[in-house]
């Protein structure tokens, strides 16, 4: 089955993915650390991580009588961008144009990964179905029940670092993952020996290479990474506060949100295997452009704080920001102001977080409220 797999590897690259590698369908060896993790209420409000566990926990269980897994990414934009933004991941939040702005996480800044990756998938496996046809074939982007980042580290196309990421020693973590899970028993990527892969690199073992490294444990704003590493509390990061979290953010998370508007990518900026990926970028998709949407730049906060329904549907049509609701989109846009004017004075900013005290939303007159309070504290 070596030629099969030389194959597969060969129509992933037909298929424009950046990287692709082949894992064995076993379960996870991590089941009992995440069971424990979803136990422990770490993924929040996130229901549908412990909906299906142990479908999550075995690829067999995704897809009866799976044999292998074909793993691929996808990379964005690595470059750092926005309004004052350092490759150390500070930003000033400040425009060109003087107005105050929050940013955006990069993988947010084109059109939805879930969508052009899903896509593609489809068009891979019913290329292998037709190649193939006593096998059957799955696949999954982010929504399945699957543990992407573990098959994908034991496909080579990296290892999960300490800020749980995936990251490959070449190319870094800015990378989104998608899975083909098969009936068709192939080769894994070390029984290839990690050959070469779409997109110039290889595909590496899992070996984790973080050794004593601590930069994003130590840069979490919310102090979401365990001490140790290796495990997120996701009720605390910054993502899921800005993305996921439908309710009022709790008080004392609010000053690590930062300028934060959606998503935070504060762990993968200060991360080294970042600054080598940068030297050695994989390539990215023009559907991954921030062009023409901007959001590389962020967003203005005090219009946003006014933004309609309307306003919102223009601007994330066909970005995968369009899950975040309106009123949540508002209530960040009053918790980055309220940061911003710890640090220095704007009238119009500060303006527009006073007239949110009389909001219609709850969720944002509740946070506005929460604002200004802390502004009376002191």
């Amino acid at each position: 089955m070596r030629d099969a797999a030389e194959r597969v590897l060969e129509l992933a690259g037909e298929a424009g993915f950046a990287l692709a590698g082949i894992a064995s369908a076993e379960p996870s060896d991590r089941a009992d650390a995440v069971r424990e993790w979803v136990a422990a209420g770490r993924h929040g409000t996130m229901a549908w991580l412990a909906n299906h566990l142990d479908v999550r926990l075995d690829p067999g269980l995704l897809l009866p009588g799976a044999r292998s897994v074909i793993a691929v990414c996808d990379a964005y934009h690595a470059e750092a961008a926005g309004p004052g933004t350092t490759g150390g991941g500070e930003a000033s939040a400040e425009a060109d144009d003087g107005r105050a702005r929050g940013r955006v996480a990069r993988y947010a800044w084109g059109d939805d990964y879930h969508r052009l990756m899903k896509k593609r998938l489809h068009g891979l496996a019913d290329t292998l179905a037709a190649a193939y046809p006593g096998a059957t074939f799955r696949t999954a982007v982010d929504t399945a029940p699957a543990l992407e980042r573990e098959l994908a580290s034991r496909a080579g196309l990296g290892w999960q670092g300490k800020n749980t990421m995936m990251i490959h020693p070449r190319h870094g973590s800015y990378t989104l993952l998608g899975l083909v899970a098969t009936t068709l028993p192939l080769p894994t990527s070390a029984e290839l020996d990690y050959p070469a892969v779409p997109g110039g690199g290889r595909t590496v073992d899992a070996v984790d290479r973080c050794a004593n490294c601590t930069r994003c444990i130590d840069a979490c704003p919310t102090g979401a990474i365990a001490a140790t590493g290796y495990s997120l509390d996701a009720s605390r990061c910054v993502s899921y506060l800005t993305i996921e979290h439908r309710g009022v953010i709790e008080d004392a998370l609010l000053p690590g949100v930062g300028d934060w508007l959606a998503g935070c990518d504060v762990c993968q900026e200060v991360c080294p295997y970042n600054e080598v990926g940068r030297r050695n970028p994989l390539p990215v998709r023009d559907e991954y452009s921030p062009m023409p949407r901007g959001l590389d730049r962020g967003l203005d906060l005090v219009e946003l704080m006014s933004w309609t329904a309307e306003d919102r549907a223009g601007a994330f049509r066909g970005s995968a920001l369009k899950r975040i609701k309106l009123d949540m989109l508002r209530r960040n846009a009053v918790v980055v102001a309220g940061n911003l004017l710890t640090e220095r004075e704007d009238p119009a900013l500060r303006a527009a977080v006073r007239r949110c005290l009389e909001d219609e939303s709850g969720l944002v007159r509740a946070t506005a409220e929460q604002v200004v309070a802390r502004w009376a504290a002191g």
